[in-house]
């Protein structure tokens, strides 16, 4: 997958933060976080993100939103991260 820049990378972990809390997280509620800035610059992030293969839009009941999720790409980065992190603590202990 392609490269995220540092402002996609802090979207990526509030959306990996929602999804493992089992919250859904629609786009508007992205809007709503003004520490991501404007709303079409998050659109534009959203979209990028998108392309990459990052994040998917899925369908919710209102078809006017839609739910922002981790792609199955993206949950496979954060699992090797996770394994990353794991080893290199086991590491440091030794």
């Amino acid at each position: 997958m392609a490269s995220l820049d540092p402002l996609e990378d802090r979207i990526l972990a509030f959306i990996a933060r929602a999804g493992q809390e089992q919250q859904r997280l629609s786009v508007r509620d992205l809007m709503a976080q003004s520490e991501f800035g404007s709303p079409a610059m998050l659109h534009t992030r959203l979209k990028s993100m998108r392309e990459k293969g990052w994040i998917v839009l899925a369908d919710t009941e209102d078809p006017r939103r839609k739910q922002v999720e981790l792609s199955q790409a993206a949950w496979l980065h954060f699992d090797k991260l996770s394994k990353c992190l794991v080893q290199a603590t086991r590491n440091a202990d030794d």
